[in-house]
């Protein structure tokens, strides 16, 4: 019997397949760091602040599904072992994101983005882009994700209700990772991404943000 030859898009479909799988295996055997929250009290929140601060905490969520997916695609097309491991740390500590937006979406009595698969899908097609014009562009776009994020988290901080400590903690830890990892893809050799690339990231993670906000 002939054996059947599979096209780029199986293989795509068969991997992105194989990598979600275990992402949700990993959600349930990890030993997760610390939930930044776990001492801090529940501040008092109108219905109208509490929707609002899940709105935030689901965005966060549904950008951590799409590092997930974007850091394991650019991990699978690297041609360098550091920089695979690189990518592939960054990625477990994305891990815990995801725990603590979960946990604290499951505080406020909400839900995650209905729309993961499409992030995850989308993220990790442009993860396997980013990988194929070679390593130190994929470090590029690495720095450049994260630069981006931590901007973004900076914006979501002065949007929390000031009295909302528990969200405060959560978001500033995630910061202070995100911010680590574009330090060492830098220090690692990431070239810096041209300008119309870095606006068509922005301009694409704007669309995921207002999404997500809502659903």
């Amino acid at each position: 019997m002939e054996k059947r030859r599979y096209s780029l898009f199986d293989q795509f479909i068969f991997e992105f397949d194989k990598r979600l799988k275990k992402i949700e295996k990993k959600k349930k055997t990890r030993n997760y760091r610390p939930y930044p929250a776990k001492t801090v009290p529940e501040a008092v929140l109108t219905s109208e602040e509490k929707q609002h601060v899940a709105g935030l905490m689901r965005v966060n969520h549904a950008g951590e599904i799409a590092a997930q997916a974007l850091y394991k695609a650019q991990a699978l097309a690297s041609r360098n072992h550091e920089i695979k491991r690189t990518l592939q740390e960054s990625a477990e500590e994305e891990y815990d994101h995801l725990h603590w937006c979960e946990t604290r979406l499951k505080e406020l009595d909400s839900h995650t983005s209905y729309l993961e698969p499409v992030w995850f899908t989308g993220s990790f097609a442009i993860g396997l882009a980013a990988g194929s014009f070679g390593d130190r562009w994929n470090l590029g776009f690495l720095a450049e994700t994260e630069h981006q994020v931590v901007e973004h988290l900076d914006e979501h901080l002065r949007k929390l209700p000031q009295q909302d400590q528990k969200s405060r903690a959560i978001l500033e830890q995630m910061q202070r990772d995100e911010a680590h990892h574009a330090n060492t893809a830098e220090s690692a050799g990431a070239y810096q991404l041209p300008r119309p690339v870095r606006d068509l990231m922005a301009l694409t993670s704007q669309v995921m943000k207002k999404t997500a906000y809502r659903f």
